[in-house]
């Protein structure tokens, strides 16, 4: 790899955008195509489907074999409220190679013996969140059941573009934060992003089965192509 390119994906990297490096196996030509140009390169299809794997792998392509070598940012869950499914889904996620936060003013929530190896934030949601710099490679759920907590943690999300937003509460729940979260100045569009019921449709009842539904769920918004969300949804 030449230099210049190197410094380009390096400085990819610690932007957290996600970039790919193609190699033309053959010549050993190689050029790097960065997230914001991926959608209108000659391999868009190839890049777009290895990038939303999260997967290097070889493609042919006008004749020529290419590897593609993907370069994604780690993915992240950011967990509002130290609860009894965030003490289950924290491990799931971590186990799947996410970075995991809870935040929960509440310290007799927020305790490291119910989070052993996790980090955690006893602060309100509007102190913890910036200096996380949240964005578009993190997964934000909201499961305190509590509006002071959840509905600024919300908002922060919306904001940051997180890839997968999920709220704890029924349908009734959710329409009365959707009406709270429209008269602090969120939109329809926002509030459409919000995964709530919260998790697959898979009979969840207990916190560890719930937190199965919710890490499911994330994993789908991530992986899968658009149509095939719809259907898992």
């Amino acid at each position: 790899m030449q230099l210049a390119t190197l410094a380009e994906l390096n400085a990819e990297r610690a932007a957290r955008r996600p970039a790919i490096l193609v190699t033309d196996v053959a010549s050993g030509e190689q050029r790097l195509v960065k997230a914001a140009a991926i959608g209108t390169d000659p391999l868009s299809n190839e890049l777009t489907t290895h990038l939303r794997m999260g997967k290097s792998g070889m493609v042919e392509a006008a004749g020529k074999r290419l590897f593609l070598n993907v370069y994604a940012p780690t993915a992240r869950l950011v967990i509002i409220g130290a609860v009894h499914i965030s003490q289950a889904l924290a491990p799931i996620a971590k186990s799947l190679g996410y970075d995991v936060t809870v935040i929960d003013p509440r310290t007799a929530f927020a305790s490291p013996e119910r989070f052993p190896d996790v980090p955690l934030i006893a602060e309100w949601p509007d102190v913890a969140l910036p200096p996380l710099n949240v964005d578009h490679y993190t997964a934000f759920v909201a499961l305190t059941h509590d509006p002071k907590i959840d509905d600024p943690a919300l908002l922060h999300a919306f904001a940051r573009d997180c890839f997968y937003i999920g709220a704890l509460g029924s349908r009734k729940t959710h329409a009365k934060r959707g009406d709270r979260l429209r008269a602090q100045g969120a939109s329809d569009a926002d509030i459409a992003r919000i995964h709530a019921p919260i998790g697959l449709a898979i009979g969840a009842v207990s916190p560890s089965e719930i937190a199965v539904s919710i890490m499911a769920q994330i994993t789908a918004t991530l992986r899968l192509p658009a149509k095939e969300k719809e259907q898992a949804a």
